[in-house]
């Protein structure tokens, strides 16, 4: 059923650009022979909005990796740097959130550890829609931040540095295997809002995967029995995450796909003084609008970043 509806979705996306397509240059026609400047530019822009609208189409039509239609889970990371890392990392949260919220995803917050003065230690969101994931996945890697500290109070420049790891939610269909003598369970009590019952109860659960020390959080629910069960199938989301790199790196013959979302290698600054400018260090595209980008308009990087894979498993095979 799911493969049915992306299919209908898809064929329905070609014939809706295909009936405005066939209006507009109609229209534009009819509008030419009676020199009306207004229909034309009318039909103009509907057509440039058909052209935008068909690359991204394109792009969208190329995500055909196996997890690429799931859902998405983001974890964000604050880097070293104390405050000013901690702050940076919720403004990168709040980013992804802004993003999947424009896009028409669902956005829930599963995890959160408070910084001690401001922003986050580190938070894991859930984008759920078709193709989050696929459109997410080219995040994953580390932030770079400048700008004038608002916690300094000579006003000095600060650079800060937060990672953002995407990995998809596992369909129940596929299985995972996780020995109980791999798995490391630790529940303490929740942080943040939640009233007396979340306070008050080690309902908060984090499982460690001891091989491969991959660790994930939960405190969303009420109940100790419900984070796990939600912390787990985190756990066989990242694992099935870390076997489609093992399987890419594997296509492409280069180990450059892991360090690409290892801890040290950013792949996006950010800079709000003395000038501003967003500038992806993958793709060299380069915004001067910073603000706009922070507030979730994230399309032409991640669409670029797409691309740039797609040509590389294209020269690969």
């Amino acid at each position: 059923m799911r493969e049915r509806t992306r299919l209908e979705k898809a064929i329905g996306d070609c014939d809706r650009l295909q009936d405005t397509l066939d209006t507009n240059v109609g229209l534009l026609e009819l509008a030419e022979a009676e020199s009306d400047n207004d229909m034309i530019a009318e039909a103009e822009r509907a057509l440039l909005g058909a052209g935008r609208e068909a690359a991204r189409l394109r792009l969208e039509s190329l995500l055909s990796g196996e997890a690429d239609p799931n859902s998405a889970y983001v974890e964000v990371n604050a880097g070293a740097g104390g405050t000013e890392s901690q702050d940076w990392a919720e403004m990168l949260a709040r980013m992804y959130m802004r993003w999947a919220e424009q896009h028409g995803y669902k956005v829930s917050y599963l995890e959160e550890s408070p910084g001690e003065e401001a922003g986050i230690k580190s938070c894991t969101i859930k984008i759920d829609g078709p193709n989050a994931y696929g459109w997410l996945k080219t995040e994953s890697g580390v932030h770079r931040l400048v700008r004038i500290s608002p916690f300094d109070g000579q006003a000095r420049r600060h650079t800060s540095f937060a990672s953002a790891w995407v990995y998809p939610e596992v369909d129940d269909t596929i299985e995972i295997e996780i020995l109980d003598k791999d798995l490391r369970v630790d529940t303490y009590r929740a942080s943040g809002a939640g009233g007396q019952h979340v306070n008050k109860t080690d309902s908060a659960v984090r499982l460690t995967h001891i091989p491969t020390g991959i660790a994930v959080a939960c405190q969303q629910e009420r109940s100790q029995h419900q984070n796990r069960a939600k912390a787990m199938q985190m756990l066989k989301a990242r694992l099935y995450e870390v076997e489609l790199q093992k399987r890419e790196a594997a296509r492409l013959s280069t180990e450059a796909a892991k360090t690409d979302i290892g801890w040290g290698h950013q792949i996006r600054s950010y800079v709000l003084q003395p000038y501003q400018m967003v500038k992806d260090l993958r793709t060299g595209v380069e915004r001067s609008d910073p603000q706009i980008v922070l507030d979730g308009d994230l399309d032409e990087f991640m669409a670029a970043a797409l691309a740039q894979r797609i040509g590389h498993q294209t020269e690969a095979a």
